[in-house]
């Protein structure tokens, strides 16, 4: 497959299960925001998920990586070191200026969904994508 193609199809892959994650997220996080009006506490457990669910699906379908898990499990969350804390503290100043907490949520996922794809592509997966067999997925 030419690499054009390649890329393509794992940009697809990733919007696609990106998209799924953000259904979780949302939905988790809208769930939280019934019983915790602050919005900082739905955020973090809804991201987490959200996380967690994007990271399983992107390793196996999308990067084919073989790659040792709980090593690209710690740089994902080395991104999400920097990443989380900033989104949660931008969202929180964003909300006192009485921006709404959806408006906030999609912005906040739409630079996740860039800058992760990047980061995983770049980063996590450099050099380890395609090595998932068969037998293993």
């Amino acid at each position: 497959m030419g690499e054009e193609k390649k890329n393509f199809l794992q940009v697809l892959k990733f919007t696609l299960f990106s998209v799924s994650a953000g259904a979780i997220q949302i939905g988790s996080f809208a769930l939280l925001e019934i019983f915790i009006k602050d919005y900082w506490i739905p955020y973090l457990v809804s991201l987490v998920i959200s996380i967690l669910w994007n990271f399983t699906l992107n390793r196996r379908f999308t990067f084919k990586s073989a790659a040792n898990v709980p090593v690209a499990m710690a740089k994902v969350f080395g991104f999400y070191l920097i990443f989380t804390p900033l989104s949660t503290y931008l969202g929180n100043v964003a909300e006192g200026y009485g921006i709404n907490d959806f408006v906030i949520l999609i912005l906040t996922m739409l630079a996740n969904f860039v800058l992760e794809f990047l980061f995983c592509k770049f980063v996590v997966y450099r050099g380890k994508e395609d090595t998932l067999k068969d037998s293993e997925k």
